[in-house]
């Protein structure tokens, strides 16, 4: 009961088998349907990885998540079919900044008769599997980008304008606790990005919608266009008619954004406004 109502949550159709035609399926039924967002943490709900949590809020309330929550429903949806899957640690902007940012990124590895990386945590990621192979990956107009590193690490490279533009992970099961404590951090820290910005995105075949703040940005390979939202029932549209999020207290959340965007850009053009960074 419980996974056909996560099957109709992602408008998946047929039957469910462990193979790598359901596998991508799936995976790319959930990247189409499902935005990503982190409205919670802007309106300071705790969020952790309990799945009868997740599931409430992304099938039964068709609300969107970050990785933990997407990547973590996803995996149990795969588990449950019969897919042999790892969660695995990531760490976004590890090349960067080093090894601190362990954890903060959940990743799923699938078996089948290859390894396969399979992710819907970065809102604008893959659209379906990637085989875990060195090399460029092609999934329809997007390219991806996989490559062995130092000390046992994997580093995927996003696609041309995708965010983040990478992340570096092993091949080994997840630190779960240390899961837990990156995921308690981002959503408190006054130095999360997360916690600094309001930000939703939903994915198409070769393109995203991304809102950061009060700016949807419609992003392709040719280029973006961009829309300065006006107030508070502006915003509560927005997100129910493009991202499909719907909540009560949407609106509560305007002079915030307002006042963060006045803090980044102050009178800028939208033209010169460039979204913030946030990690998945």
């Amino acid at each position: 009961m419980y996974l056909q109502a996560y099957l109709d949550r992602i408008a998946y159709e047929g039957d469910v088998q462990p193979d790598l035609d359901c596998l991508k399926r799936i995976h790319r039924c959930h990247a189409l349907t499902v935005p990503y967002e982190n409205l919670d943490v802007q309106l300071e709900r705790p969020l952790d990885q309990d799945l009868e949590r997740i599931f409430n809020k992304i099938v039964s309330r068709r609300r969107g998540g970050w990785c933990y929550e997407q990547n973590g429903l996803l995996g149990w949806a795969l588990s449950k079919i019969g897919f042999d899957v790892t969660r695995v640690a990531g760490a976004v902007d590890r090349r960067e900044h080093g090894d601190e940012k362990l954890g903060n990124h959940l990743v799923l590895l699938v078996e089948l008769d290859k390894t396969y990386l399979v992710d819907l945590g970065l809102g604008d990621g893959c659209r379906a599997p990637l085989p875990l192979a060195e090399g460029t990956h092609q999934q329809g107009e997007l390219s991806f980008r996989l490559e062995r590193i130092e000390d046992r690490y994997w580093r995927f490279h996003n696609h041309s304008f995708g965010a983040p533009a990478s992340f570096d992970f092993r091949q080994e099961v997840a630190d779960e606790p240390l899961l837990v404590s990156m995921c308690h951090k981002l959503q408190v820290s006054p130095d999360s990005s997360f916690v600094q910005n309001f930000v939703a995105q939903i994915m198409q075949e070769s393109s995203v919608t991304s809102l950061t703040g009060k700016v949807m940005t419609v992003k392709t390979s040719a280029g973006s266009t961009k829309t300065e939202l006006s107030s508070a029932a502006n915003l509560e549209s927005i997100l129910a008619e493009v991202f499909g999020i719907e909540d009560l207290e949407i609106q509560s959340l305007w002079s915030k954004i307002q006042a963060r965007h006045t803090a980044l850009f102050g009178a800028q053009a939208l033209d010169q406004v460039e979204a913030p960074k946030v990690e998945p």
